[in-house]
Protein backbone atom coordinates (compact mmCIF):
# COMPACT_ATOMS: atom_id res chain seq x y z
CA UNK A 1 0.00 0.00 0.00
CA UNK A 2 1.05 3.55 -0.61
CA UNK A 3 -0.14 6.96 0.48
CA UNK A 4 -2.19 8.34 -2.38
CA UNK A 5 -2.95 11.69 -0.74
CA UNK A 6 -2.14 13.33 2.60
CA UNK A 7 -3.67 16.70 3.46
CA UNK A 8 -2.41 18.46 6.57
CA UNK A 9 -5.33 19.95 8.47
CA UNK A 10 -4.38 23.07 10.40
CA UNK A 11 -7.70 23.46 12.21
CA UNK A 12 -7.37 24.93 15.67
CA UNK A 13 -9.95 22.64 17.26
CA UNK A 14 -9.68 18.90 17.66
CA UNK A 15 -6.89 16.38 17.47
CA UNK A 16 -7.09 15.61 13.73
CA UNK A 17 -3.80 16.64 12.13
CA UNK A 18 -4.19 15.25 8.59
CA UNK A 19 -6.49 13.37 6.25
CA UNK A 20 -4.99 10.41 4.40
CA UNK A 21 -6.05 8.31 1.38
CA UNK A 22 -4.32 4.97 0.81
CA UNK A 23 -3.91 3.05 -2.43
CA UNK A 24 -3.65 -0.74 -2.49
CA UNK A 25 -1.26 -2.60 -4.78
CA UNK A 26 -4.29 -3.35 -6.98
CA UNK A 27 -5.02 0.36 -7.43
CA UNK A 28 -7.99 0.64 -5.06
CA UNK A 29 -8.03 3.95 -3.18
CA UNK A 30 -9.42 3.92 0.35
CA UNK A 31 -10.40 7.37 1.59
CA UNK A 32 -11.22 8.57 5.08
CA UNK A 33 -8.13 7.79 7.17
CA UNK A 34 -7.16 10.45 9.71
CA UNK A 35 -3.87 11.18 11.40
CA UNK A 36 -4.81 11.93 15.00
CA UNK A 37 -2.80 13.30 17.94
CA UNK A 38 -3.42 10.92 20.82
CA UNK A 39 -2.01 10.83 24.36
CA UNK A 40 1.10 8.94 23.17
CA UNK A 41 1.60 10.71 19.83
CA UNK A 42 0.28 10.54 16.29
CA UNK A 43 -1.66 7.52 15.07
CA UNK A 44 -3.56 6.61 11.91
CA UNK A 45 -7.29 6.18 12.48
CA UNK A 46 -9.23 4.04 10.01
CA UNK A 47 -12.40 5.32 8.33
CA UNK A 48 -15.36 5.05 10.68
CA UNK A 49 -19.07 5.70 10.89
CA UNK A 50 -21.47 6.44 13.70
CA UNK A 51 -23.86 3.61 14.54
CA UNK A 52 -27.48 3.93 15.62
CA UNK A 53 -26.32 3.54 19.21
CA UNK A 54 -24.13 6.66 18.88
CA UNK A 55 -20.83 4.76 18.99
CA UNK A 56 -18.18 5.15 16.29
CA UNK A 57 -16.99 1.99 14.54
CA UNK A 58 -14.21 1.48 12.01
CA UNK A 59 -15.45 0.55 8.53
CA UNK A 60 -12.08 -0.86 7.41
CA UNK A 61 -10.53 -3.70 9.42
CA UNK A 62 -6.73 -3.83 9.22
CA UNK A 63 -4.45 -6.50 10.73
CA UNK A 64 -2.14 -5.16 13.46
CA UNK A 65 1.13 -5.63 11.54
CA UNK A 66 -0.25 -3.79 8.49
CA UNK A 67 -1.78 -1.10 10.72
CA UNK A 68 1.63 -0.51 12.34
CA UNK A 69 3.31 -0.25 8.92
CA UNK A 70 0.67 2.18 7.61
CA UNK A 71 0.99 4.24 10.79
CA UNK A 72 4.77 4.55 10.31
CA UNK A 73 4.29 5.54 6.65
CA UNK A 74 1.65 8.18 7.41
CA UNK A 75 3.53 9.73 10.34
CA UNK A 76 6.74 9.79 8.27
CA UNK A 77 5.02 11.50 5.34
CA UNK A 78 3.31 13.97 7.70
CA UNK A 79 6.66 14.85 9.31
CA UNK A 80 8.31 15.20 5.89
CA UNK A 81 5.60 17.58 4.66
CA UNK A 82 5.67 19.63 7.85
CA UNK A 83 9.45 20.14 7.64
CA UNK A 84 9.33 20.95 3.90
CA UNK A 85 6.61 23.55 4.41
CA UNK A 86 4.03 21.77 2.26
CA UNK A 87 0.54 20.89 3.38
CA UNK A 88 -0.53 18.23 0.88
CA UNK A 89 0.71 15.27 -1.07
CA UNK A 90 -1.47 14.80 -4.12
CA UNK A 91 -1.56 11.72 -6.33
CA UNK A 92 0.80 11.69 -9.28
CA UNK A 93 -0.88 11.12 -12.66
CA UNK A 94 1.60 8.87 -14.43
CA UNK A 95 -0.75 7.95 -17.30
CA UNK A 96 -1.16 4.36 -16.15
CA UNK A 97 -3.13 2.18 -18.51
CA UNK A 98 -6.28 1.25 -16.62
CA UNK A 99 -7.87 -2.15 -17.18
CA UNK A 100 -11.32 -0.62 -17.73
Amino acid sequence: MTISRLFIYDGAAGNTKAFVDLETNEGIIIKGFKLIMGPTGLFLGAPSEKGKDGKWRETVVIPKNLRDELNRMAVGEYDRLRTSGGNTREPVDDDKDLPF
